[in-house]
């Protein structure tokens, strides 16, 4: 239980979460190439930045908006599980599953290894490739919360995950003609590629229905693997607080274990439609909160200082992992 003043001290930042959430949704609803998830971002980033705004995204609010960041993104991780259906990603045969786990593993190191050459702090580099691997902000506030990285440290990389996701959403599609892409190819690197669920959805619905369920399904199987990748990275981290005689984190969150729960429990079959439905609201309103608050943290004079190294990085990243996408696309589907 939290004592009642850390309740009330929390209450300004947690309403301006859910009213900037709100004003995404409703953007997204005239605008639907535009996700609600990288809105509230933006959202977050202008109201850190914008005069009389920003002072009370760092003062009155600020606990709330921390209580979002931190908390509100692992419970919305926890919900995340009932996007997946095991059975559908099952569908996909081994070969794909096999290179979708490739691509993941390849994009994880590729990342990592730019981000270090780029001279980005091990953590930042660890942080980005996380989110440019497997699901953008929700899978950095999972390795951040197994490495236990400090909220203020993930703020930069959900940056440039949501900046290059949305560069995705933009050039992808320009690029399917050109490079002679069937639906289903297309749908598979989008989905093999994009970083955020729904920029996935923004991305792949503009080449029809038959590469939006492609896409989703690679997606979501990218998704998967955010269980054993913090796994491991946990695992590691614990084995070297037990060297170094220091208390050791666990080696899966709870949060992680709910997200795998979850999946399980969608992959029953049980839950009808309006069920998943509603949690899928859930879900992006968690989201959307916990997005905004990280972004009402980074201001923009810190974000040019710090970020010009960061921002060539990711770009990088972001080429390679499209380059890995689309090789893996078309060897899912060679006759397409």
């Amino acid at each position: 239980m939290f004592p009642n003043r850390c309740v009330s001290s929390a209450v300004p930042g947690l309403l301006g979460a859910a009213a900037a959430v709100a004003a995404a949704v409703g953007a997204h609803m005239l605008l639907p190439a535009l996700p609600a998830m990288t809105l509230a971002v933006v959202f977050g980033l202008l109201a850190a930045n914008l005069p009389g705004v920003a002072a009370w995204t760092a003062g009155p609010a600020r606990p709330g908006l921390d209580f979002a960041g931190k908390h509100l993104m692992r419970a919305g991780i926890v919900v995340l599980g009932l996007k997946v259906s095991l059975g559908d990603v099952l569908g996909l045969g081994w070969a794909a599953l096999l290179l979708i786990v490739a691509v993941v593993l390849a994009a994880f190191a590729g990342t990592y290894g730019i981000g270090r050459l780029f001279r980005l702090p091990p953590r930042t580099s660890l942080l980005v490739a996380t989110g440019f691997a497997i699901c953008g902000a929700s899978a950095i506030g999972a390795m951040a919360a197994v490495r236990r990285i400090r909220q203020e440290e993930t703020v930069l990389p959900v940056a440039l995950v949501t900046l290059c996701g949305t560069l995705a959403i933009g050039v992808l599609p320009l690029l399917a003609r050109p490079l002679g892409l069937g639906p289903e190819i297309f749908g598979a690197w989008t989905g093999a590629s994009v970083h955020d669920v729904g920029q996935v959805v923004a991305t792949a619905q503009t080449a029809g229905a038959a590469a939006l369920a492609v896409a989703v399904v690679v997606k979501l199987t990218r998704v998967i693997l955010l269980a054993p990748m913090v796994a491991a990275a946990g695992l590691h981290h614990r084995l070297g607080r037990e060297a170094d005689g220091v208390n050791r984190p666990p080696v899966i969150p709870l949060f992680v274990l709910g997200f795998v729960a979850l999946a399980g429990l969608r992959s029953t079959g049980w839950l009808s439609p309006a069920v998943l439905d509603a949690a899928a609201v859930v879900q992006d309103v968690l989201l959307g909160m916990a997005l905004f608050g990280l972004g009402s943290a980074v201001r923009a004079g810190q974000l040019l200082h710090t970020g010009a190294r960061a921002l060539l990085a990711a770009l990088a990243s972001w080429l390679l992992i499209a380059v890995l996408g689309l090789a893996a696309a078309c060897l899912m589907f060679p006759s397409s």
